[in-house]
């Protein structure tokens, strides 16, 4: 295979990865970032002695290709397993935190559903397949397969706890492609967990993971393996032009220079919706930019809390809590990040991390500071016995948060692929078309 010149636009974990990817295969990579850091929403900080996470707090490791990967990137090895006492999640229900069940003993004695709740999930086996024609949502899919109770007290605060997110917006095929074939191949999601096999071989046991330094070291430890030289961050690339045999890159940094790359192939991993930024010159089917910009945010915030442990009643034993529509809450459900993992509070003191907005209430996550501390305090000091105000308080916005995989990622990865198939060495990556969780981020293969 002849070794080629690669230009990768963007530098979060999508791009990374791909970057150590192409490497690998022996090409030369050109790697440009328009922010000061590498790693995307992968960002961590330390303050006042709290360790925060303002992206995703966890890498969930279940599949032995992204195990591989993590191994080979040297990164493993400085990995830490979140505490093996926090795998108890909770929801709440009648304005009380329920634990969710662990296994088949459990699922019989909890308060999570109704005794008529947990029947009707129990008769998933008996419900014939639906129509497969991918067009179904996620909430659909639910309430036909497991009933209405099961959508409101388990669906709904799943998906706003992975989304920020409604179930009735989001499509099944793009959200869950594995529950999605599952139902196409075995008609029932439990004689396909009996007798399926996924596509993707599992490691023995899923392992909860993140870094000693925040999640941010996850992007740090990637760089480390690439030629430091042709990393480039505080470049916001301006235009791409097909050069017919090969490709041009141009880039301005923030002292206002101006940078050319040529190089052989073109990889842009930047979020779609920032596409239109780039001046695209010389490009076939650009009509197909239209689609492939289509994407769903919706504005989240994130609300950290530092305290003494004895102001707290509740055990905080377990990952967190998430909060269903119908409990008629001001948060989308809490992270006890202090019990997940060492170090991420002060001695003595605990770290909570409250996720306030997306789709359910947008305003809230816009509204002025202490209108936010306000309602994450009131909902906390019910749930979790808070006694006094928190000694820390600190919050993360992002105006556009997660997007969506809802029925404008088809049109996404349609797009993606007719421009492509168009223009030789010009290809899209990233989570508005791979998928959000950092596995997808860290499998996707370009071409």
């Amino acid at each position: 295979m002849k070794n080629k010149k690669i230009c990768i636009l963007g530098g979060g974990l999508s791009g990374l990865s791909t970057a150590w990817k192409k490497m690998r295969q022996g090409h030369e990579i050109t790697l440009i970032e328009s922010s000061p850091q590498l790693g995307g929403v992968l960002q961590s900080e330390q303050k006042n002695g709290y360790l925060l996470d303002y992206g995703a707090n966890t890498l969930s490791l279940r599949n032995q290709e992204t195990s591989d990967i993590l191994e080979d990137m040297g990164v493993l090895k400085y990995a830490l397993d979140a505490n093996p006492n926090a795998n108890k999640r909770f929801i709440v229900r009648n304005q009380k935190l329920v634990s969710l069940p662990l296994n088949f003993t459990s699922f019989l004695s909890s308060s999570f559903l109704s005794p008529l709740g947990k029947l009707r999930m129990c008769l998933e086996p008996f419900i014939p397949k639906g129509n497969q024609d991918g067009m179904e949502t996620v909430a659909s899919f639910i309430s036909r397969r497991l009933g209405k109770e099961a959508l409101d007290y388990c669906g709904n605060p799943f998906i706003s706890g992975i989304y920020a997110s409604d179930p009735e917006t989001l499509n099944l095929a793009n959200a869950f492609p594995a529950l999605f074939r599952m139902e196409e191949q075995y008609r029932s999601l439990l004689i396909g967990m009996v007798k399926g096999k996924n596509s993707k071989k599992k490691i023995p046991k899923t392992r909860l993971l993140s870094f000693p330094e925040g999640m941010n070291q996850l992007a740090v430890l990637i760089q480390k393996n690439l030629a430091q030289d042709h990393v480039y961050t505080s470049e916001s690339v301006t235009s791409v032009t097909n050069l017919g045999k090969g490709w041009k890159v141009k880039s301005v940094n923030q002292a206002g220079n101006i940078s050319e790359f040529l190089c052989d192939e073109v990889i842009s991993t930047i979020p779609v919706d920032q596409i239109s930024n780039i001046d695209w010159e010389n490009i076939k089917g650009q009509e197909n930019f239209t689609n492939l910009m289509q994407v769903t945010h919706f504005p989240l915030s994130m609300v950290f809390f530092g305290m003494d442990r004895e102001e707290i009643s509740h055990n905080l034993d377990g990952f967190g809590f998430l909060v269903p529509e119908k409990e008629k809450l001001s948060i989308l459900g809490t992270l006890f990040s202090s019990t997940l993992f060492e170090n991420r509070a002060p001695k003595g003191k605990v770290l909570l991390t409250t996720f306030v907005g997306g789709e359910r209430m947008p305003e809230l996550a816009l509204a002025e500071d202490e209108q936010i501390y306000a309602a994450v305090e009131k909902d906390l000091s019910s749930l979790l016995g808070m006694t006094s105000e928190p000694t820390f308080r600190h919050i993360k916005r992002w105006k556009q948060s997660i997007p969506l995989p809802d029925k404008k990622m088809s049109l996404r990865v349609k797009a993606a692929k007719e421009i492509s198939s168009l223009n030789k060495g010009l290809y899209f990556s990233g989570s508005a078309l791979s998928g959000v969780s950092l596995p997808n981020c860290i499998e996707a293969d370009i071409t």
